[in-house]
């Protein structure tokens, strides 16, 4: 996708992405220039800096949230932001759909704004949080950061590793926070394994599982995935943790992917990773089945330890055929990756899960695409 195209929120139909010109390039000189509707002067008197932004929220109140994507998992968002911040408040909301959009925010007395620039420019939104299909995170996100306005972006951080990189160059270039929605790395059996894994002895391998029940209507919409499938959707969850829990880069990427057409985004993913130490893993994706299965194994050569987020539970595989287990107290994620992205807004301490981590996630979705379309293994730098 060349950079300055449209790519909208907002359209009633079609694409999701389609008619609202971005408001911003960069130069050659690669600095941020301001293009199109930004010439009439909707953004006027922008803040010097993140710091100023959040300066201008009165001492003592909470931080505005500008919420764009009103969708099933953007509401859970807007859920906790009005329910369990009490240090922020949900200052205004977008949704492409203004049907939608405009009675749940007449309901809860926010903004509504039917286009993503508007409310970016509201001066009561202080930090802006993206829960849009992931072709329209580049757009968006750019446009947050000449704002100078932090942000939290839902995972996939972008389509692909070129739209990821743009964004993350742009943030740094401006010293913009931006945190990347990696919700897995909150879950609670995700932390207990990773608190247990030193008990497994000489590390041998790592297995990942994350099958969900068919979606139809998510692949209806495959252009919102930039025509990919289930690898990109939940896919990224799994490769995530792969440089969570072992602490090391990927070298090499093998994988296969299932699709039930030659123009239908793939439902299955089998995939082999090799870190940069020599650690295999070995990650299994797909929506072709009834049910839910969530775990990581991780393989050591004194025990085996388990985390199933399905079941929320986590065990210890010990020789002798013993078994310690354990039921592990579920806490919401999302609610988890607001409290730790606002802290560190509040800390004015570095994002805990960056935008190259987001950016590192989708390079590796790129890596596994081409992996399957050349059925050879691709070698990462």
């Amino acid at each position: 996708m060349r950079l300055g195209a449209s790519v909208p929120w907002g359209a009633s139909h079609g694409h999701p992405c389609r008619t609202i010109t971005m408001a911003s390039q960069y130069c050659q000189s690669g600095a941020l220039r301001l293009t199109g509707w930004c010439h009439r002067g909707r953004l006027r008197g922008l803040p010097s800096s993140p710091r100023e932004v959040l300066r201008r929220t009165a001492v003592g109140q909470p931080i505005g949230i500008g919420l764009i994507g009103l969708g099933r998992h953007g509401r859970r968002y807007a859920k906790h932001v009005l329910e369990d911040l009490p240090g922020a408040r949900l200052a205004a909301v977008c949704r492409r759909s203004a049907a939608e959009g405009t009675p749940f925010a007449a309901e809860r007395g926010v903004r509504f704004y039917p286009d993503y620039r508007d409310l970016i420019a509201d001066p009561t939104v202080q930090t802006v949080v993206v829960v849009t299909p992931p072709i329209c995170a580049r757009a968006i996100g750019l446009e947050a950061v000449r704002a100078r306005k932090p942000l939290l972006i839902e995972k996939p951080l972008a389509t692909n590793g070129e739209e990821a990189r743009e964004i993350v160059r742009a943030a740094e270039a401006a010293s913009v926070p931006l945190m990347t929605a990696q919700t897995m790395r909150f879950d609670a059996t995700v932390a207990a394994l990773r608190a247990l894994v030193g008990a497994a002895g000489l590390r041998r391998y790592l297995s990942l599982t994350m099958r969900l029940e068919p979606r139809p209507d998510i692949w209806r919409r495959a252009a919102d995935y930039g025509g990919r499938g289930v690898l990109l959707e939940i896919g990224i969850h799994v490769l995530d943790l792969v440089r969570y829990l072992t602490g090391e880069e990927v070298a090499e990427v093998r994988c296969d992917l299932e699709r039930p057409g030659p123009d239908q985004p793939d439902v299955r993913a089998w995939i082999h990773l090799r870190t940069r130490a020599g650690f295999p893993c070995v990650l299994d994706v797909s929506r072709v089945s009834s049910g839910r299965v969530g775990r990581v194994e991780w393989v050591g050569a004194d025990a085996q330890i388990v985390a199933d987020w399905s079941t929320h539970t986590v065990w210890k595989a010990i020789g002798g055929g013993q078994v310690e287990q354990r039921q592990v107290e579920e806490r919401p994620t999302v609610l988890a990756t607001l409290q730790a992205f606002l802290g560190a807004l509040e800390r004015g301490s570095p994002m805990p899960i960056t935008g190259l981590d987001g950016q590192r996630a989708v390079e590796l979705v790129d890596a596994c695409y081409e992996s399957a379309e050349t059925s050879k293994p691709v070698k990462l730098g």
